[in-house]
């Protein structure tokens, strides 16, 4: 078969089955999956597949060992644990809680150990170095650069000491990346504008697009309004998180309000559906809107049951999403936080909701063609590091 790389582009299918989009799921009462789920694929059929990331936060993706060394450096004697082992379960454990500020509250210690150049490089390195060895072959990695702002290092300097990072990851080991700022939401807006300005200054170096996080409730993204006409003004892409800890609402503000490109997280866009017999019979504005433009979903499974997002896995709305055709793609977010990896969360994709080796490759193609980068970079990478790989996939698992 001839592939028609445009084409592609345009749809949301690839070349190994496609997905299963004409399937539709049974939920009950409850949103519990009770359709029958064929055998999941194997651990190492998945890791060997090409991913891309869109969501991860580059202070919640640490190595734990990393964490050690760099406060032994820098003096820091805030961490609750001495050894690797015990720290990475003590992230975990504080992770696991069921709400988005207590989820939070790890993060006071991976930057306590960002505030050096030296630190930020050996961060953003490490980073790269850890995806690219499970076959993440583009990645995203976000940050609020201001956190790590010293007396001795301002914007620019964190800045560089990133992108350093990032490109001696790139050189090394051939993934491939962009950057992406975070303004906060509970900062003024004042504060948001800066952050925007500094994302604009490293288009051309790296960054990729302007983010707002933080916790939702009681911090409205309209309230950011002018970094992101700064953005729009200067042609910049924008991801907000929305529709994690709060409503519908913070989703239709993120993409009217403040002209998002892709939603984080997204999960509670399933209150403006209507379901019956795990089908959708009725789609609220907002559904049809984010369906019909083609928004992008950045869903991160285990996160999103860890800080309450979701009640559990087994009601986490992705398979929802998944089937009735939005483009949803699956992410990380914190992968020290929420002990994961692209390939336990493509795993768990499988596992939990019976996605076969074609919903895996949709979901990867729905990643690269929703990514900031340039076009022209998003076909080549489709046409040489991931399409070939899910078709020689297919041709040796034909069961998949």
């Amino acid at each position: 078969m001839r592939l028609n790389l445009t084409s592609l582009l345009a749809s949301e299918t690839g070349v190994a089955g496609g997905g299963r989009t004409e399937n539709h799921i049974t939920l009950d009462a409850s949103m519990s999956p009770t359709y029958s789920i064929p055998m999941p694929l194997a651990r190492e059929l998945v890791h060997s597949l090409p991913k891309v990331l869109l969501h991860e936060h580059l202070d919640g993706g640490l190595r734990p060992q990393t964490l050690l060394d760099l406060a032994a450096d820098q003096g820091y004697a805030g961490l609750p644990e001495s050894e690797p082992d015990a720290l990475a379960k003590w992230f975990q454990r504080g992770a696991d809680r069921g709400s988005l500020a207590l989820y939070l509250e790890g993060f006071a210690h991976t930057i306590a150990v960002m505030q050096s150049p030296d630190a930020l490089e050996r961060i953003a390195f490490e980073a790269l170095e850890d995806l690219a060895e499970e076959n993440v072959v583009y990645a995203e990695l976000r940050f609020a650069p201001h956190f790590a702002t010293t007396d001795a290092m301002d914007l620019d300097a964190v800045m560089d000491a990133v992108h350093r990072g990032c490109e001696r990851a790139r050189a090394e080991h051939g993934i491939e990346y962009g950057l992406i700022i975070c303004a906060m939401r509970n900062e003024t807006s004042a504060h948001s504008l800066e952050m925007a300005q500094l994302a604009s200054s490293w288009f051309d170096r790296g960054v990729v697009g302007f983010d707002l996080a933080g916790e939702e409730e009681g911090h409205p993204s309209k309230h950011h309004v002018e970094a992101f006409q700064l953005i729009q003004r200067r042609n910049g892409s924008i991801t907000i998180h929305a529709g994690e800890s709060f409503g519908p609402e913070s989703i239709w503000q993120a993409l009217q309000y403040c002209g998002a490109h892709r939603i984080g997280h997204g999960t509670r866009l399933i209150e403006d559906l209507g379901l019956h017999d795990g089908q959708v019979v009725h789609m609220g504005g907002l559904a049809r809107y984010i369906l019909d433009h083609r928004i992008p979903i950045e869903v991160c499974l285990s996160s999103n049951v860890h800080t309450g997002a979701t009640p559990s896995l087994a009601e986490h709305p992705f398979p929802v999403f998944l089937h009735g055709g939005f483009r949803v793609t699956l992410n990380t977010d914190n992968r020290l936080m929420s002990g994961v990896t692209m390939t336990d969360e493509l795993v768990l994709a499988s596992e939990q909701f019976g996605c076969a080796l074609g919903d895996l490759e949709r979901l990867t193609v729905n990643a690269m063609k929703s990514a900031f980068c340039g076009y022209h970079d998003r076909k080549r990478i489709l046409a040489e590091r991931i399409l070939p790989a899910y078709r020689q996939a297919a041709d040796a698992n034909p069961d998949a």
